[in-house]
């Protein structure tokens, strides 16, 4: 979006248009703003306005009713935190004593909203000078939050009175393409982490796929699900890791606007637990994601009170189904009753599979070069009946495993 779209926007008459446009629906975007242009509205104003509500809309997901008065950028909703997530954020550095962070890559000020929220003094910085005005208008109600087009790593911290830093380096090109390689981040990652030694509270977020080797060891690293879905990885320094340094998984759960958590770590005499390997049991379990990420599959085993399928696989197996979260808990894992076990045969698979009339197929898979497209169409299901498989090694071998999600 270029300067002069975003002007006409935060004119008295564009914001009025764009908050008053109906929810955003992409089957009537064409037939609206051929509505607005004959309506006399400015055609740059009126794709800005629309361009506004799809993203607004994406938003949602993120965001909830805030998005409905803010301004983003493509890139900025990809890359903006989830509330729920950037209010955990805001609560590590409130219980750490910090009284100003500086958000040195603020994007459209997601968690700087979220840290001025809960009464932070905020500093944030934006290289990018439409990102930085947007962020500047989604900070509006919160006078104890500044925005400048800058630098972050320019800052004089502590002239700036900074106790606190938080930064979310860009991991996608301009292209789109995701960035795995952290001294590809902009900024790059080595460039952040050198700000401890002047500021000690110091929080990154960094992609849910970076590897453990070269991690901090002064730092906890904490990978966050929220539903299911991986949604980053967090490094913590100095005060804001007050359980000290090491791996950890924290596990939300959203639901009827409540949510519920549950935290895995590995530090100290833990952090080498050894899991038991066994035979496959009535019930399978599989570990939520960001469990998975930090490397805590044995911590959830012990948890379900199970054992492995394999070493090196993410399924944990039980005799007796796991005992539920406790109230306020998110669980650790997805729980299946195991119905049928079998060695991996596409002949007697598709047996099976005819015999009992199933049409409907989820294909789950760890372990093996099969792919669930390519097996879909090998097996051609027919019939009413529905069915999960999990393809899996069982003692070192490739099986199938038809199983129902437990309720």
């Amino acid at each position: 979006m270029d300067p002069s779209s975003v002007s006409k926007l935060l004119s008295p008459d564009g914001w009025a248009l764009l908050n008053s446009l109906p929810p955003y629906d992409e089957k009537q975007a064409m037939a609206l703003s051929t509505r607005l242009r004959a309506a006399g509205v400015d055609p740059d104003l009126a794709a800005a306005a629309l361009t506004q509500s799809r993203l607004r809309a994406k938003a949602r997901t993120k965001l909830g009713d805030f998005a409905d008065g803010m301004l983003f950028t493509p890139d900025g909703v990809e890359q903006a935190t989830r509330l729920v997530v950037a209010a955990l954020h805001a609560r590590r550095y409130l219980a750490a004593g910090v009284t100003k962070v500086a958000d040195l890559t603020s994007g459209i000020g997601a968690d700087a909203l979220a840290f001025a929220g809960v009464g932070l003094r905020v500093l944030a910085t934006d290289v990018d000078e439409i990102t930085a005005a947007m962020a500047t208008v989604n900070l509006r109600h919160f006078p104890e939050a500044e925005v400048r087009h800058a630098d972050g790593l320019a800052l004089d911290l502590a002239a700036e009175g900074v106790d606190g830093v938080y930064a979310d380096p860009a991991r996608r090109t301009r292209g789109g393409r995701r960035v795995f390689d952290p001294a590809a981040y902009a900024p790059p990652l080595d460039a952040v982490w050198s700000l401890r030694s002047q500021v000690p509270a110091l929080g990154i977020k960094v992609g849910p796929g970076i590897p453990h080797q070269g991690l901090p060891e002064e730092a906890e690293t904490q990978w966050v699900s929220v539903d299911g879905d991986v949604v980053e990885a967090g490094l913590w320094f100095g005060p804001l890791a007050p359980d000290g340094p090491g791996r950890s998984a924290l596990v939300l759960a959203t639901s009827g606007g409540a949510t519920t958590s549950r935290e895995l770590r590995a530090d100290g005499a833990g952090a080498d637990l050894v899991p038991d390997v066994g035979a496959v049991g009535a019930y399978l379990y599989e570990p939520d994601g960001a469990v998975i990420r930090a490397g805590l599959v044995a911590h959830a085993a012990a948890e379900l009170g199970g054992r492995l399928l394999d070493r090196t696989i993410a399924y944990v197996t039980t005799d007796q189904p796991a005992a539920p979260p406790a109230e306020g808990r998110a669980p650790v894992a997805t729980g299946y009753r195991v119905l049928d076990v079998m060695p991996f045969n596409l002949k007697r698979l598709k047996t099976y599979l005819r015999e009992r009339g199933v049409g409907r197929l989820t294909i789950k898979k760890r372990g093996t070069a099969v792919t669930p497209e390519q097996l879909r169409a090998q097996l051609a299901p027919k019939g009413d009946a529905e069915a999960t498989l999990v393809l899996t090694r069982v003692g070192g071998a490739q099986h199938v495993l038809v199983v129902e999600p437990l309720r």
